[in-house]
């Protein structure tokens, strides 16, 4: 609250602190832009033109507002930024978007050109000054500009040809740092945990040991595989995308597949819980083998065969061990 208190109202700002509140606003959103650029560029060459031109337009902007100032009120600049002001629209760092996917990173640049037209048109409003007014309504209509420029920009950096090729290096990272290290670990936890699991169901017939032993082996084997995929691969060379991401997808979807087929074993009636336990079991083989097919390309019939049936032999591994 003490921080709040410190940061002037909106209302209160003269003329000029208004409109050197929007030359550091365009400041800042150029920069923002080039940073997008900057990140995207090696990846989505037509996207990093796209924010290089909004840049240079922001830039433009900046430089109109400035001559005004001088032409009004001189060539010092009184320093006042967003975060000075209360109920002034923010900007989310830059590092929290610049690691999401391109589409996120654009929707977040319109974002930013509508919520800048909306404050300023509130603003314009809520005055009673008449040159206050004209100024807030000349602001706003710079930023409805910048849509305008922004859709244009797109037409004319994301023709069909690049807009499609960008989307495809967009999916095939998206598979490479989720799909590929996800579907490993949901493959390694249903089928890696059949054995001890089932050998424990039928050679104890106790549910609750089982679900312990099931809970413990699929834990396990998340954390093994989380760290195991991190460690492997930094993704510099590989292009693969980050560790983190990737031991994070491939750590809980081996949790995950281990635990469809322990969960059952909550229920205390032993065989009850067997043949359900079953059912998942081959509704995970199923998924795994839909999963390969739609992201990995495999042939259906391929990767079910594969799947399936070394699943169900290491079922019946499990079983008939259990069972001795």
């Amino acid at each position: 609250m003490s921080f709040l208190s410190h940061r002037r109202q909106f209302r209160d700002l003269s003329e000029r602190e208004v409109l050197a509140l929007a030359i550091s606003s365009e400041e800042d959103d150029a920069r923002i832009y080039r940073s997008y650029a900057e990140r995207l560029r090696a990846d989505y060459p037509d996207t990093a033109a796209l924010f290089d031109g909004m840049a240079t337009e922001e830039d433009g902007h900046r430089r109109r507002l400035i001559d005004l100032h001088s032409a009004r009120f001189g060539d010092v600049i009184p320093l006042i930024r967003r975060e000075h002001v209360a109920g002034y629209y923010a900007r989310r760092p830059v590092w929290l978007i610049e690691n999401l996917g391109i589409d996120r990173i654009r929707a977040e640049a319109e974002g930013m050109e509508r919520e800048a037209e909306a404050f300023y048109l509130k603003a314009a409003q809520r005055s009673t000054d008449a040159a206050t007014r004209k100024l807030l309504g000349d602001l706003a209509a710079a930023e409805a500009g910048h849509q305008a420029v922004a859709g244009d920009l797109e037409s004319r950096h994301l023709a069909g040809d690049a807009k499609a090729a960008e989307a495809r290096t967009s999916h095939r990272q998206f598979v490479l740092t989720w799909v590929q290290p996800g579907l490993a670990g949901l493959m390694d936890g249903s089928v890696s945990t059949l054995a001890p699991i089932f050998a424990t169901a039928f050679a104890t017939q106790d549910t609750w040991t089982t679900f312990q032993v099931g809970l413990a082996a699929s834990i396990g084997a998340g954390i093994s595989m989380g760290f195991t995929e991190a460690a492997s691969d930094d993704g510099e060379l590989s292009g693969r995308g980050s560790p983190v991401k990737r031991g994070v997808s491939s750590g809980v979807m081996t949790t995950v597949g281990g635990l469809g087929h322990a969960l059952p074993y909550l229920i205390t009636d032993f065989w009850t819980a067997t043949v359900i336990a079953i059912a998942v079991v081959f509704v995970e083989l199923w998924a795994i083998a839909w999963i390969q097919n739609r992201y990995m390309e495999t042939p259906f019939f391929r990767a079910a065969l594969q799947v399936v049936l070394g699943g169900a032999l290491v079922l019946a591994a499990g079983v008939l061990i259990g069972s001795g």
